[in-house]
């Protein structure tokens, strides 16, 4: 579990961010290419992706520096790859130009903390005394990364960005902070003044006044992520909701027909989430919570869905039945 330490200060300086950040995006989207997990909303991607690079050329290059420095399960990679945005954004290009900013310092003691999770890119010496030639390779992957792999479903990362971003600011605009974290429940709680994450390791973020950026994201899968280094600003980057489509549509057609759309909708987003509650499942299908539950309920007899209970959360997920019955791609590594 991480627990954010919040001060007075922090709570009214909370902020969301409103638009993906596309270096984050990159950091995730290597982490969703490696480790095959998301394979409902990310198989697809993920079996295109590895035809590009079994092509060779620029695209096998540039993945194969990153991969080194974003390893796979990303237990660690270093937070000079994920810099604070600019107030302006600024786009790729002009985080790619932080990225290359880093101080010489900082990139060898960041470099030189891959080494105890991972084996270190070969580059790594050259990155470390900021050689130019090392970093003008770094800089051109992450801009030839971004646009072969990410360009092609950047309209969905901003379309389910946006989405997700209009909802939750709704909940503050109504509701303050505390409606806030009510949207992020299961994976975020709060018990004043500690915001608690689902994490995979046990750690403790004290704000001390630095407030929080609460930054979306596509590529991010199940749990939030936030920086290595406790002394740079906090940023808390989470998982949207991946089955919000550009066109607005929702659940295959043919699934729809032969289930129901209500059920199918169900379906696709229990798959597409990997694990979810009732209620969220409800809020984002848009039912009342005693449709939703009898209506998985209906999904979990017909071996579809399985449910177990988790405190007073009701969690689901797809069976291998359930998945097949979407199709599922069966997503391949590189």
């Amino acid at each position: 579990m991480l627990r954010i330490h919040c001060t007075t200060r922090d709570l009214e300086t909370i902020r969301i961010a409103q638009r993906p950040d596309p270096l984050w995006e990159i950091v995730c989207s290597l982490c969703r290419l490696q480790d095959r997990e998301g394979r409902v909303p990310f198989g697809a991607w993920r079996q295109e992706a590895v035809g590009r690079i079994r092509g060779g050329g620029a695209p096998r290059d540039a993945v194969r520096l990153l991969c080194d420095l974003v390893p796979p399960r990303c237990s660690y990679f270093p937070d000079f790859l994920t810099p604070a945005p600019a107030p302006d954004t600024g786009g790729l290009r002009a985080g790619v130009d932080r990225v290359l900013s880093t101080p010489r310092g900082r990139l060898r003691d960041e470099l030189g903390l891959l080494v105890d999770h991972s084996r270190p890119p070969a580059e790594a010496d050259a990155l470390g005394r900021g050689e130019v030639a090392a970093l003008k390779w770094l800089g051109g992957s992450l801009l030839t990364y971004h646009e072969l792999f990410l360009g092609p479903v950047w309209q969905r990362v901003e379309t389910a960005v946006a989405s997700d971003v209009a909802r939750r600011s709704r909940a503050m605009a109504s509701g303050g902070v505390r409606a806030l974290v009510e949207t992020f429940r299961p994976m975020i709680g709060w018990r004043p003044p500690v915001l608690e994450v689902d994490y995979p390791v046990d750690r403790d973020l004290r704000l001390d006044g630095r407030g929080l950026l609460l930054l979306p994201s596509y590529f991010c899968w199940r749990r939030p992520i936030a920086l290595y280094d406790d002394a740079l600003p906090p940023v808390l980057v989470y998982p949207v909701d991946t089955t919000v489509l550009p066109d607005g549509t929702g659940a295959p057609g043919q699934l729809a027909r032969l289930l129901g759309p209500t059920r199918a909708a169900l379906l696709y987003e229990v798959a597409a989430r990997g694990c979810a509650s009732t209620s969220e499942l409800a809020g984002t299908v848009v039912v009342s919570l005693p449709s939703a539950s009898q209506q998985l309920g209906v999904l979990r007899e017909a071996g579809l869905v399985t449910s177990r209970r988790d405190g007073k959360y009701v969690l689901h997920s797809a069976t291998p039945l359930g998945l097949r019955l979407l199709g599922e791609p069966s997503g391949e590594q590189p």
